[in-house]
């Protein structure tokens, strides 16, 4: 271990010595390079003292066809390859007509490459008939020759044609795709409107245009904005936005009224949709840009049932919410955030000052056996930073998850910060909603950290130098490996410190759902209700009776009727005109009795329900959703 730590340190020392990793700022003094590099490395050191002993399993690859066969299954398009259909899976035609023609495309590439490749591995049992009455012995060959005949060729000649006729068979397969959407020659949208908004978003802004993300509100897809980048070229995203902060300086949010959406506001059937599209934008996305990741197997790690640490996040919520039901990040996170915000945010050194190995153990040793009766007030704030890095390093399933995390590494292959950013985006509303949660609550208060850096010491770059290893999985590398090698896990530890950089400084923009991307949830909603309520002309009749019964009068264009049937006034007809907004409709109805928050929802037609921001243009939800109910409830 000595001979280790100190190439380690060899390794930190200023960039004259050791080359800086691409798109990681070049600013940085030497001073503060060596500085940073120290906090990594003692960060490393203190985890694999934690784990000396344990044997590492070697991270594999899956093959070809199991890592098409799961993009597809989390694209939704799981039936394309199996003859099960699934109730939460919709149907393939309804995601297949939402794509962009570079969207399809990728699709197309992938279902071509898991047929090709599965034909490629079974290739060897097949044989074809001849091959069963000819005698491969060359010594029987050469006894019996046999006679001449158009059939008697060549081994060689053979081959090609039974690979030929499997290639039929699989065209054949490929047919029970839509074929509108896999159009090889289309155009990539020469008139798209990449970098204009949308019709209804017009309203002038107060904030500086040069650094908003106004990229949310396009109606196009990030992956059709970059093909210049594929060329060597700049993209004007690139262009607008780049300038000499090297990403410390968070892109403006754009206001609510301009009708974005966070992905906790969607329903989980929305957010379902929204998985499927997200994944299949990010593959098209990197790969316009000319980035490729492969999809390692997730490995075996211990898991616990109760305790604390080493449970899923899914089993701590689940026993969480017994006691708390709207609960979103488990109670034992949100109580060391609170410990460390109450007593540390102001401590030199908060985060990196290693606490007792010893006290740690016996502190978690006690949280796993009485959490619900922990004393807290005994824990000082840098046995809280280190229980907290602890229950990140230990969830079974990474805070960033197996699935997505080499996806994480593959971003910094991107040159641009702005399509970093984008593609971080993709990836946060890809994750599952505890994991989304949780990261959502990490970054918040390590912002808090790095507000209070005149006090603790503790900048940007260092809080994410230190934070870097416990959600990046890092290979221990041992006295085996050479100077070459660890200066390469160098450059990936300080990747990782950039991404987490990248999503501390832009974090308001992760849980952001693009305009692009609800349209494309809103079509394949439609989709599946044209499906749904495709009824015979009796039904249609019992139905325009019953509402016919239920509602008094026609609403007429612009007016729409809210429900609230937890007030007084449970219903009421509304005119909406240019600035009404959510917040407006909730004062109009009694809500005294109430003690939580009220809020307004956007509920059928093309959406699940959605809950609107209370400064959210109520007009531009009618125009896009003309046939959806409104809601007011908690």
């Amino acid at each position: 271990m000595s001979s280790e730590w100190t190439d380690r340190r060899m390794l930190s020392s200023p960039p004259a010595t050791s080359p800086a990793p691409p798109h990681v700022p070049q600013t940085m003094t030497s001073d503060l390079h060596h500085v940073t590099m120290e906090t990594f490395w003692r960060e490393v050191r203190s985890i694999e003292e934690e784990v000396d002993g344990e044997e590492e399993e070697e991270e594999e690859d899956l093959d070809e066809v199991e890592s098409e066969e799961a993009w597809l299954m989390e694209a939704g398009l799981s039936s394309l390859i199996t003859s099960s259909l699934s109730e939460e899976v919709p149907a393939p035609a309804e995601v297949l007509s939402t794509l962009t023609r570079q969207q399809a495309a990728t699709v197309k590439r992938r279902l071509d490459n898991y047929k090709e490749t599965l034909k490629t591995r079974n290739r060897q049992p097949i044989r074809d008939v001849r091959d069963v009455f000819t005698e491969p012995d060359d010594e029987l060959a050469e006894r019996c020759p046999p006679p001449t005949s158009p059939r008697a060729e060549s081994p060689p000649s053979r081959y090609h044609t039974t690979t030929k006729t499997i290639r039929r068979k699989t065209h054949r397969v490929r047919s029970t795709l839509p074929t509108f959407v896999f159009e090889d020659q289309l155009p990539e949208h020469p008139s798209s409107p990449t970098h204009t908004l949308s019709p209804t978003r017009t309203h002038s802004l107060s904030v500086s245009w040069s650094k908003q993300a106004d990229w949310l509100l396009r109606d196009s897809p990030y992956s059709e904005g970059v093909a210049d980048h594929r060329r060597g070229g700049t993209c004007p995203d690139c262009l607008r936005f780049h300038g000499t902060d090297g990403g410390d300086m968070p892109f403006v949010p754009v206001a609510p009224f301009q009708g974005l959406v966070s992905a906790d506001d969607l329903s989980s059937c929305d957010l379902t949709r929204l998985g499927f599209i997200s994944h299949i934008e990010l593959s098209t996305f990197l790969l316009a840009l000319g980035v490729q990741s492969k999809r390692p197997r997730p490995p075996r790690r211990k898991t616990r049932d109760t305790g604390v640490f080493a449970v899923p996040l899914n089993s701590l919520l689940e026993n969480d919410k017994k006691k708390f039901p709207d609960i979103k990040v488990p109670v034992v996170f949100q109580k060391l955030l609170c410990t460390l915000e109450h007593t540390g945010l102001q401590t030199e050194g908060i985060l990196r000052v290693p606490g007792s190995a010893a006290r740690l153990k016996y502190l978690r040793g006690e949280l796993d056996r009485c959490c619900g009766e922990f004393d807290w007030s005994a824990v000082r704030q840098v046995e809280a930073a280190g229980l907290l890095k602890l229950f990140i390093r230990e969830l079974p399933t990474p805070l960033l998850t197996h699935t997505h995390l080499s996806t994480y590494r593959s971003v910094l292959g991107v040159s641009s910060v702005v399509h970093q950013v984008q593609a971080l985006q993709l990836l946060s509303l890809l994750l599952p909603e505890e994991n989304r949660e949780t990261l959502r609550a990490l970054l918040a208060f390590l912002r808090k950290v790095v507000s209070h850096q005149d006090q603790n010491r503790m900048s940007l770059w260092n809080v994410s130098m230190v934070m870097a290893p416990n959600l990046f999985s890092y290979s221990q590398c041992g006295n085996k490996h050479s100077i070459a090698k660890q200066r390469e896990e160098m450059e990936e530890a300080v990747g990782g410190a950039h991404l987490l950089r990248l999503m501390i400084t832009h974090q308001d923009l992760l849980w952001t759902v693009p305009s692009f991307l609800l349209s494309q949830v809103r079509q394949m909603n439609q989709a599946s209700n044209q499906k749904q309520f495709d009824l015979t002309k009796a039904k249609r009749r019992l139905l325009r009776r019953t509402n016919d019964r239920n509602q008094i009068t026609e609403l007429c264009a612009g007016v729409i009727r809210v429900q609230a049937p937890l007030h007084t006034k449970v219903s009421m007809a509304i005119q909406l005109d240019g600035q009404m907004r959510a917040k407006d409709i909730i004062t109009r109805f009694e809500c005294d009795h109430s003690s939580s928050v009220q809020h307004l929802y956007e509920v059928g037609g093309n959406i699940c329900e959605r809950r609107l921001h209370p400064d959210c243009l109520l007009l531009d939800v009618y125009r896009v959703n003309p046939r959806c109910d409104w809601l007011i409830k908690p």
